[in-house]
């Protein structure tokens, strides 16, 4: 997986920036969701089981998405609150509910897609980029893949664990690189 990619693991590309007219303003936004998007992947916590989304507005950071601990709800605001440049931090994180059920799908469905010969290159990573939501039975595939074959096969393995639906909100690098050209990164 190329650099770019892999800063974007597990997080959603949701970063709102200002207006053309303030362009200095839209480069701070984006050097601070690289630096947020640096340090959450750095938290030794954060596993394909989490999912982070970021957006920054004038240097106001708002954090979306869903972990398995409490915990790690509060250590991923205070590690964001000390970068540079943010200015305040809105904690949308909820809190995944403890439930046997979905910590069988969550394992189950990392075996079946980590385990195949197709994403070897990624189970061999710090932070495998394909992250498994499970809540209340109901899976969520995010994260970054290289390619659209990767993101049907990643849906296909994830399925037949007696979930009872399944979201894939992959993209590709392709994707992404894209949406970050737009935001002028």
């Amino acid at each position: 997986m190329t650099p770019l990619g892999r800063l974007f693991l597990g997080l959603v590309l949701a970063a709102t920036m200002a207006t053309p007219a303030a362009a200095q303003e839209e480069r701070k936004d984006l050097q601070i969701f690289k630096d947020i998007s640096d340090s959450v992947l750095t938290y030794v916590r954060f596993t394909v089981f989490d999912d982070i989304g970021v957006s920054v507005e004038k240097g106001a950071v708002t954090l979306t998405g869903k972990v398995t601990m409490p915990f790690k709800r509060t250590d991923i605001e205070q590690r964001v609150a000390k970068i540079a440049g943010v200015r305040s931090v809105e904690n949308r994180i909820t809190v995944l509910p403890v439930s046997q059920f979905d910590d069988d799908l969550r394992w189950g469905i990392a075996r079946a897609i980590y385990g195949n010969g197709a994403f070897v290159q990624y189970a061999s990573m710090a932070n495998p980029p394909i992250h498994i939501v499970v809540e209340h039975g109901k899976v969520t595939l995010t994260g970054v893949v290289n390619n659209e074959v990767e993101r049907v096969l990643a849906r296909t393995l994830a399925s037949g664990f007696l979930e009872f639906s399944l979201t894939n909100e992959l993209r590709t690098d392709a994707e992404v690189r894209t949406a970050l050209e737009k935001l002028g990164g």
